[in-house]
């Protein structure tokens, strides 16, 4: 089989969390007066919290000497939101099952920091599958640099090339594709249908879609 290994992203893909770090957003932007909607919060999903703190805080004109604290109040708040109301989202046992049936390295590979994914991956059960977890915490570039895909097929012990990788942010498929990786989307269903996920392998609906026949026409 050509391909060896898959990752997956996490927020989004494996745990519907994106609504509660959109609402730890929201209440953080809510002090300083500013509150985003539903489109534009969409063209940052998937980067780094302060990445993510500096884009809006420089787009709505707000002193950035309080940038690195909020974007720290952002973490926390999201971290206590998907602990207490994170679901997994539809397929994460199966998707897993089937690539470990198939003899498939895992992987997980983060924009979120790495307390909240070990948090996400407890949450889930999912620590017996994985052979390899990165996050973009620490990287000099998140997503949609390639980097933190790389490091994580580096500690998995195979070429990019040899990996599918599983997102659901724009900003996530444009660092898979950076990493010479296959890459599946699963948009959220109010952008499922845009252009813009054509640059994909593939386009699916859920990752119960995904099966032996998809795998092998990537």
């Amino acid at each position: 089989m050509k391909f060896s290994a898959v990752i997956f992203d996490m927020d989004g893909l494996l745990i519907d969390s994106e609504p509660l770090w959109q609402q730890a957003g929201a209440e953080m932007l809510q002090q300083y007066g500013v509150t985003l909607t539903d489109e534009e919060y969409i063209l940052t999903t998937g980067l780094r919290t302060p990445e993510w703190v500096d884009y809006w805080f420089t787009h709505f004109t707000i002193d950035k000497q309080e940038a690195k604290e909020a974007a720290k109040r952002v973490e926390q708040a999201a971290l206590d939101k998907i602990k207490q109301h994170g679901v997994a989202m539809p397929g994460v046992e199966y998707i897993m099952e089937f690539f470990k049936a198939n003899n498939f390295l895992i992987g997980l590979a983060s924009s979120s920091p790495m307390r909240l994914i070990e948090a996400v991956v407890e949450k889930l059960n999912i620590q017996p599958y994985l052979n390899a977890i990165t996050s973009a915490e620490h990287l000099p570039h998140g997503k949609p640099h390639p980097q933190v895909f790389l490091n994580c097929a580096e500690l998995l012990n195979v070429p990019p090339t040899s990996c599918i990788c599983f997102e659901d942010s724009f900003n996530g498929m444009i660092a898979a594709k950076a990493a010479r990786m296959k890459c599946v989307v699963i948009p959220a269903p109010h952008v499922h249908h845009e252009g813009r996920w054509d640059a994909a392998d593939r386009k699916l609906s859920s990752l119960l879609k995904f099966n032996k026949t998809v795998l092998e026409t990537l």
